[in-house]
Order: C-alpha cells, then sequence, then structure tokens
C-alpha cells in the first residue's frame, strides 16, 4: 500500500471502528502534558511549582504520620471517619469555587467530539488521580486505614479501602462538576453559585463552633454519636469497612463495603450520564439577548470621582466586582467570611476585637494579581502605560478602589465586634492595626501583581487559575501576607507593649497611627511596583494572557 493510501486508510471511519484508540492513557497523557506545557518557558514558575509540590508533600507526610500514631487510640475510628467525611465534601465543594487549574475539569470543552460517554468517563476518572490533590488526598487515605487496620484482615481492608476513598472523592467531584458546568457558566449561574458558596462557608463556621463546643464538653467521646452515623455514608464507609475488619465485625464491614461501591457505580451512573446530557443538549447560554442594551451614563456616584485616567480606573475597577463573575466571587466571599469569623467568635462568647483584621485580610487579599483580574481586556489597559508614572497612576487608581471598600468596610466589622463584645476601649487600638494592615496588603498586592501576575481564565466555569499557574498564585499570596504582617510588626509590637505594660490610656493613639503607617506602606509599595510593571510590561501581558 502507498504512503496516500495507508495515510486515508489510517482516517478512514471503518478502520477507526475497527481498531479504537484507548481514551484513557490518551486522557492520562493530556494531563501530563498540560501540567508540563504549564511549566515552559519560565524557570520561576517551574521552581514555584516545585515548591508546591514540595510542601504539599511534606505536609501530607506529616499529617499522615500523625494518623498513623493514632493506631491503637481508642478513638481513632471516630477521628479517621469523620476526617473521611470531611475529605469528601472537600473534593464535592473546592473545585467549584475555590482555585484550579486542572483543565480537565470542564467537560464542555469535549462536546465537538465524537466521544462515547463510558469510555469518556473512565477516561477523566483517570485524567483526575494525575495531580497533587489526589496525591495529597491519598496520603491521608493511607494514615486513615493505618490507624484503625489491626490483624492480617485490617490490613487487607486497608489495601482496598485507602483506594476506594480516594476513587470516591475524585468521583464525587467530578459528577457534581459536570451537573452544574452549564449552570456556573452562565453569569446568573455563576451568582447562584455564589450564594451557594455563601452558604457553604456559613455552615462550615457552625459546623467549627459547634465542634469547639462538643470538645470542651466533652471531648473525642462527644463526636462518637456523629461518627456511627457518618460512618454509614460513602465514602466515608471504605474508612469504617476497615474499622468493622479490624473489630472482627465482618458482617458489619461487608454491608460497607456494598454501600461503597453502590454509591461508586451510583455516581459513575450519574456522572455518565450528565455528562450525556451536557453532549447532546444546546447550551442556551450562548443565545443572544433580544432587549436592547441601555447605554449608561457616569452620572450618579461616578460623578464623585477624580477626572481623568484616576476616576476612569476607578470606576472599571468597580463595574468589573458588580458585574465580572469570578471578581463578584471573590469580593462577596471575601466581605461574608471577613465578617462571619469574628462575628461568629464575638457570638459565641470568647472572640477578640483584634479578630476584625481577619476581614481586613480578607479584602486586601483582592489586591493581588490586579493585571489578571482584568483577563484579556488588560491589553488595552497595557497600551496606555509606557512609562513609571502611568502606571503608577493605574495601580493608585486600582487601590483606591479597593480602599473605598476596605476602609469603611473595616470600620463596619470593627465597630460590630466591639459592640457584640461590649469592648469599646480597645476599638481605636483594633481598628488602627486592622487599617495598617489593609495598607501594608495593598503594598505587598501591588508587588506581588507586578513580579507574580497569574491569568485567570474566562472559558471555564472552574478555573481561576491556568494551568501550571496555581504555584504562582499560592506563592503571591502567601508569601506577600507574609510580608505584610512584616510590615505591620511595628505597629503589632507597639500594641502589645501598651496592652501589657497597662498604658491603655494611650491606646488610642493607635489609630491614628495605623492609619498613617498604612497610608505610607501603600504609598511605599505603589512607588516600588510602577517600575517594575513598567518595566516587564510584555512579560506581565504574557503572563495574564497565557489562560
Amino acid at each position: 500500500m502507498t504512503a496516500p493510501a495507508a495515510s486515508a486508510a489510517a482516517f478512514a471511519p471503518a478502520a477507526v471502528a475497527a481498531a479504537p484508540v484507548p481514551l484513557t492513557p490518551v486522557f492520562v497523557r493530556l494531563k501530563l502534558s498540560l501540567l508540563r506545557n504549564g511549566l515552559k518557558g519560565s524557570s520561576k514558575r517551574k521552581a514555584v511549582w516545585i515548591t508546591t509540590l514540595v510542601f504539599a508533600l511534606v505536609v501530607a507526610f506529616f499529617t499522615t504520620l500523625g494518623l498513623a500514631l493514632l493506631h491503637g487510640h481508642a478513638h481513632a475510628g471516630t477521628v479517621v471517619v469523620l476526617l473521611a467525611a470531611i475529605l469528601a465534601l472537600s473534593w464535592t465543594f473546592m473545585p467549584l469555587f475555590f482555585p484550579t487549574g486542572d483543565e480537565t475539569l470542564d467537560p464542555s470543552r469535549l462536546v465537538m467530539l465524537p466521544l462515547r460517554p463510558r469510555p469518556l468517563v473512565r477516561a477523566l476518572l483517570a485524567s483526575s488521580l494525575v495531580g497533587i490533590g489526589p496525591l495529597f488526598t491519598l496520603c491521608l487515605a493511607a494514615g486513615s486505614v493505618i490507624a484503625v487496620a489491626r490483624g492480617a484482615a485490617g490490613a487487607v481492608a486497608a489495601v482496598v479501602g485507602a483506594p476506594l476513598l480516594l476513587l470516591g472523592c475524585v468521583t464525587l467531584a467530578r459528577a457534581v462538576a459536570t451537573a452544574n458546568v452549564r449552570l456556573l457558566s452562565s453569569r446568573k449561574g455563576r451568582d447562584l453559585a455564589l450564594l451557594s458558596g455563601l452558604l457553604i462557608a456559613v455552615g462550615a463556621q457552625v459546623a467549627n463552633f459547634a465542634s469547639q463546643r462538643l470538645f470542651e464538653s466533652g471531648g473525642l467521646s462527644r463526636l462518637e454519636p456523629a461518627e456511627a452515623v457518618v460512618r454509614w455514608l460513602p465514602p466515608a464507609t471504605a474508612v469504617g469497612m476497615v474499622d468493622s475488619v479490624s473489630r472482627g465485625s465482618y458482617g458489619v464491614a461487608a454491608a460497607q463495603l456494598a454501600l461503597t461501591l453502590g454509591a461508586l457505580a451510583l455516581l459513575m451512573w450519574f456522572w455518565e450520564r450528565s455528562l450525556t446530557k451536557l453532549m447532546v443538549t444546546p447550551d442556551g447560554s450562548t443565545i443572544a439577548a433580544s432587549a436592547p442594551v441601555k447605554e449608561r451614563g457616569a452620572g450618579g456616584v461616578w460623578s464623585l470621582l477624580p477626572e481623568g485616567r484616576t476616576g476612569a480606573a476607578v470606576q472599571r475597577t468597580l463595574r468589573y466586582a458588580v458585574r465580572d463573575p469570578k471578581t463578584k466571587s471573590a469580593w462577596v466571599s471575601a466581605l461574608a467570611i471577613g465578617m462571619i469569623i469574628p462575628v461568629f467568635n464575638a457570638l459565641q462568647g470568647s472572640g477578640s476585637l483584634y479578630l476584625a483584621c481577619f476581614g481586613a485580610g480578607m479584602l486586601g487579599v483582592q489586591m493581588y494579581n490586579q493585571f489578571g483580574q482584568d483577563t484579556s481586556a488588560f491589553w488595552m489597559v497595557a497600551q496606555t502605560i509606557s512609562t513609571p508614572r502611568d502606571a503608577y497612576i493605574e495601580l493608585r487608581a486600582r487601590a483606591l478602589a479597593l480602599g473605598l471598600v476596605a476602609v469603611p468596610y473595616t470600620v463596619l466589622v470593627t465597630a460590630v465586634t466591639a459592640a457584640l463584645l461590649g469592648d469599646w476601649d480597645t476599638f481605636p487600638a483594633a481598628l488602627g492595626l486592622a487599617i495598617a494592615l489593609v495598607g501594608a496588603m495593598m503594598c505587598t498586592g501591588a508587588l506581588a501583581s507586578a513580579r507574580f501576575p497569574y491569568s485567570i481564565p474566562t472559558e471555564g466555569a472552574f478555573k481561576n487559575v491556568a494551568p501550571g499557574q496555581a504555584g504562582l498564585a499560592w506563592l503571591g499570596i502567601f508569601g506577600g501576607m507574609a510580608v505584610s504582617a512584616l510590615i505591620c510588626a511595628p505597629v503589632i509590637a507597639l500594641t502589645v507593649y501598651l496592652n501589657v505594660a497597662d498604658h491603655h490610656d494611650l491606646t488610642w493613639a493607635l489609630l491614628p497611627l495605623g492609619v498613617a503607617w498604612g497610608a505610607l506602606a501603600t504609598w511605599a509599595g505603589l512607588r516600588l511596583a510602577a517600575p517594575t510593571v513598567a518595566r516587564k510590561l510584555p512579560e506581565i501581558l504574557h503572563a495574564v494572557n497565557k489562560g
């Protein structure tokens, strides 16, 4: 056969039907290629990814070691069964509402390919097991089963239970993601997802305080009734099965194993059904709205902004916070959680007014990755930046937009917490420290935006970081938070000194000091970041447009 004939035969439908290519190895190689290609072209990105991997492995090692040391403890089963349930909940909701760089998480990207749902489910499941998250989960699962496994039968059950827990978590995450991909792709659906995320955040705080009360009133023994229920809920049944085998309850273990396998099969069926519906149903979110769009002027509150570039940039930033689903999600989550933490602690009677700094820090994080938040539209902004002066004005306007929300919000959170605690004497010191923290995070946020920019893809419902840049994002955020604490160290030290030395009559001075310190830190950060932005503008554009 000639070469052209061989090529034609290779692409013929009959040849494809006769010798189909297995999807699973293709998708695993695709996932590995996405991870590898995301690290190309930047040694800094490689270093950050390796640092993230090493950090995750170190945390996984010590966590697994701690779980293994529970072996033989009377309440080891209670701890690991509840931990398995927490893992399952985390896998269910975190891919929806938290940053991720998994390109394969959105199956709507595959709707134009001639793929059958069942082989596609197996391939997606296999590719989902590649990554730092699954490795970390497997380590926790291994530590959990080691904690409760006893005897030869327990060891055999542990070998089965750990992979089943991992498969259950990953399959649950995939099934939920696929069922919600169209919903979260639309603007209204993303708003609904945002509301769901806030409800989950509130529920997590309620569970946290409830667990604190349980520990205070009786220790781990108070959790045994909850554990008795959770051990019958998949995929926590995989760990419960190992514990039951170790106790000699083989009938109970068989029932838990059956529940685990049955739930896994049901999730796979639901996932396949959702995938089929996704691939054959038209996407109504792409239908253009027939109603004409009314142009809005720059009147109203916008007229209060300064003229020129500063006012335009402030207005653009605030409009993004209201209209862009991902930016809105970040802002609203920060506002809600920043209020929940100090208020819930105050309601419990165990809080401190200085917890208001948590709310300030949540909003301060919004200063990070300023250019990535513009997504592909940043190139239009970049056309207007040619000198450090241009970059400074742009950064200053973005900081002003954040400050217009962060400062009044910090005052509100501090005042509400002080009212609940009845501690108005500490109000000036706590507010001054919180405002100083906002200024410090604006400083480090501007520097991180210049040195550690990353892309926020617009087409994926679940992606807030482009593949290969997740480590860069986390390093910029957590590194900036650590430096912010160092910047605030003088204010913190003075606050501690005045309280320890009983100079409470002088703590009012911390309010003007904190305001001045925060303003100085913001100004310094903007001044230091501006030349870097002007000099590295092509690199920033490349990083922002990577996704």
